[in-house]
């Protein structure tokens, strides 16, 4: 029996999120950084990266998956386990590697990249030991980090993204509602949970019934798990008074939005009320100051200020906002442009960032609990636009 390195198996209709076009035009952009890296070729390991400049979003389960991009060609290298699904859900070319023998991934990309090419990689997502791979099969003239290059890249939005960003956000805002609908006393955290996960799954479905369904989800958190953004969903159940957390999150095709929203249970105490009224303030001030010409530092220096006069900066748990696009809870991030001190980035028309301040009251303390408010704007030639739905503050927000 003849047993390949690696093999083609083409199938099936192709479907993408975006027209071919759009990627066409995503690779024209990163050769032109190519040439300016004097590079041959490019070997891209993450998720993000791949589903950015080809389509296809990859399950790894323990295999490699790559894309090869040189000046004249696009090519997903995919496991066996997957057959033809990568190569109806990528841009360009697909080379399907075999397990019949140790590494036939290394030899797949070889193919395409041939030996001693001046290759750029992905150095803040490949291991040491696939490091040491790519040199001994690939044998690199030279090797360029080319993944801040490609960060750059995707913090710029094209016209289809923000179409489908917008839709993520019309998404996230019918699971906060269905949220609402599901809060009462002696619920459990899980169970509405649940319930927005499911409206936004079955929106996601009406709206684009030819993609794939997966990673979408909820943190709905109560009590004492509001003290942090990312804490998992629990079978707490909910008590009057109860500080919550809604965290709604569509992914479609690869690419996230999110509503968040501080609520409670039937009634609020006064000294909740009052924190809560001060960070829905600092999230309304922060969604002023995103226009184009203003840096992300001098943002979050802005609002570090509006809760220093209010003595609440030191309850303040992360940095104001981040982007949006191919990115998740457990691959992607665009860190070049976070609502942070460190981060010098200047607002351009076509970013997409979100506005989220958090204050954490420890426990014991009135008002203890996570507050916290996020919308997603995206920023215009003169200014911000707010994407996001859902209502935010006590008016609305009081459940049951």
């Amino acid at each position: 029996m003849n047993r390949p390195d690696f093999y083609r198996f083409h199938q099936g209709p192709r479907v993408l999120p975006f027209a071919p076009g759009e990627y066409d035009a995503r690779l024209a952009i990163l050769r032109k950084s190519m040439d300016e890296a004097g590079l041959s070729a490019c070997l891209f390991t993450s998720m993000h990266n791949i589903a950015y400049y080809s389509g296809f979003l990859y399950c790894a389960f323990g295999r490699p998956y790559g894309l090869v991009v040189t000046h004249d060609a696009s090519v997903t290298i995919s496991a066996g386990i997957d057959a033809a699904q990568p190569w109806r859900r990528c841009h360009g070319d697909n080379i399907t590697y075999t397990d019949w023998q140790r590494n036939n991934y290394w030899r797949a990309i070889r193919e395409v990249t041939g030996q001693g090419a001046a290759l750029g990689f992905e150095a803040d997502h490949m291991t040491l030991a696939q490091h040491a791979l790519m040199t001994e099969f690939l044998a690199p003239i030279r090797t360029h980090d080319i993944a801040p290059a490609t960060m750059r890249q995707r913090m710029h939005k094209s016209a289809a993204e923000i179409a489908l960003i917008r839709q993520g956000a019309a998404v996230a805002d019918v699971g906060g509602y269905a949220i609402r609908e599901a809060i009462r006393e002696g619920a459990r955290e899980i169970d509405v949970a649940m319930a927005g996960r499911d409206a936004m799954e079955l929106e996601i479905a009406e709206r684009f019934p030819d993609a794939e369904y997966r990673d979408t989800w909820v943190w709905f958190q109560s009590g004492i798990n509001t003290d942090g953004a990312h804490n998992p969903v629990t079978a707490r159940k909910l008590e009057r008074g109860d500080i919550l957390s809604l965290n709604t999150f569509p992914m479609i095709s690869g690419y996230y939005t999110a509503l968040e929203r501080t609520l409670f249970v039937g009634d609020v105490d006064a000294a909740s009320r009052a924190i809560w009224e001060a960070n829905v303030a600092a999230h309304e001030y922060g969604m002023s100051l995103l226009k184009p010409g203003a840096s992300c530092a001098e943002v979050t220096e802005a609002i570090n200020a509006f809760f220093a006069e209010r003595d609440l900066l030191q309850y303040r748990t992360f940095g104001y906002g981040h982007s949006f696009g191919v990115l998740s809870h457990y691959y992607g991030r665009e860190a070049g442009l976070e609502l942070r001190e460190d981060i010098d980035t200047v607002l351009e028309p076509g970013m997409v960032i979100s506005m989220e301040p958090m204050l954490t009251i420890p426990e014991g303390q009135p008002g203890a609990g996570g507050y916290r408010e996020h919308d997603i704007l995206v920023i215009t030639e003169d200014g911000a636009e707010d994407i996001t739905g859902y209502p935010y503050g006590p008016d609305f927000n009081t459940v049951g």
